[in-house]
């Protein structure tokens, strides 16, 4: 009887790669989910794929550059009241708001960034606070252009023309789709950042940022673009979400968007693209879900973040890798990288 540890590697059963029909039947699942799911469930789901926006911009400064920003939530506030006053005064179309809104977050957030990136650590966290607070006190006292804590309201839904024809994301379906393409857009986008020689660079930076300085590596412009390039991200969640809930409110730059912004970067995984897409689902939708049971809700939400930290305490990222790995019939050994 011949014993299997004799049987070359190379002539051993190879487990089957599953890796291409399971993004195919992913793709299809998130292209087909409004049609049997009930409207809350899909308005979830918009919510949860319009704060992917930011996340992806706070991911790349945390979890790629290795520094903690509050700022995300005035950026998202920023892209609201942005395509909010175009909509209202001038009455631009969506890409056109969506464009501005990304055009003036990267815009404000140069001269903060340039600042505020001569601080460290807990010095600059806390000047990104500074710039929340401060942003939203605009936002709450400019009356005469932001009406204040009565906002900006009656906003259009999104709508798209090319020629005489038009469309119009008017119903929590149609809102999907949308959300969904710039998802997607915005993933794509963040891929060929963190993939180019520049998203190397930063990485280099987040490791030890002496050691990439001494490399030649222009840190500091790299930090500063990294800080306007998440403000971008930002901006643009902050305009869809302005046009899918018809209103801008001081609201919007409160720290509980922050925080759930830092939820599904760090609960997803920091440094993973997948990592966040899968926090931005789990952790948004689940709020948004945990709305039909109100006086429960905040405490279940808080019980799954506890859940969170002790079980998962570097978010799914590793878990979906190694699950990624199966599928494609690897097997990772213990120890490697």
């Amino acid at each position: 009887m011949t014993d299997s540890s004799s049987i070359p590697a190379d002539t051993r059963p190879q487990t089957r790669d599953l890796r291409t029909p399971v993004s195919i039947l992913l793709f299809l699942l998130a292209l087909c989910s409004p049609l049997f799911l009930g409207t809350y469930a899909v308005h979830a789901l918009v919510i949860a794929m319009i704060f992917l926006l930011p996340a992806h911009g706070l991911n790349l400064l945390v979890g790629y550059t290795g520094m903690l920003s509050l700022a995300q939530a005035a950026f998202f506030g920023i892209g609201a009241y942005c395509a909010a006053l175009m909509a209202t005064h001038f009455d631009t179309s969506f890409p056109v708001n969506l464009l501005a809104a990304v055009v003036l977050a990267m815009a404000v957030a140069v001269p903060l960034g340039i600042p505020a990136l001569q601080l460290r650590a807990t010095s600059f966290v806390m000047c990104t606070l500074g710039f929340v607070i401060i942003t939203q006190a605009i936002a709450k006292n400019w009356i005469s252009v932001t009406r204040g804590d009565m906002g900006l309201s009656g906003l259009p839904k999104p709508t798209f023309s090319l020629g005489g024809l038009s469309w119009t994301a008017s119903t929590a379906q149609q809102s999907y789709y949308v959300a969904l393409g710039l998802a997607a857009l915005a993933t794509f986008v963040f891929w060929l950042i963190v993939r180019s020689p520049a998203g190397r660079n930063l990485i280099a930076i987040r490791e030890n940022e002496t050691l990439a300085e001494s490399l030649g590596v222009p840190t500091w412009r790299y930090r500063l673009a990294a800080f306007v390039l998440a403000a971008g991200f930002a901006g643009a969640g902050g305009a869809l979400y302005a046009h899918y809930i018809s209103v801008a409110s001081p609201l919007m730059f409160q720290t509980l968007y922050t925080t759930t912004m830092l939820i599904i970067v760090l609960g997803g995984g920091s440094g993973s693209i997948s990592g966040v897409v899968i926090g931005s689902i789990l952790f948004v939708a689940l709020s948004e879900g945990l709305r039909i049971a109100p006086e429960l809700r905040m405490i279940a939400y808080g019980a799954c973040l506890l859940l969170l930290v002790f079980r998962f305490p570097q978010g799914f990222a590793p878990y979906l890798s190694k699950l990624w790995d199966r599928i494609g019939g690897q097997t990772r050994k213990e120890g490697s990288a």
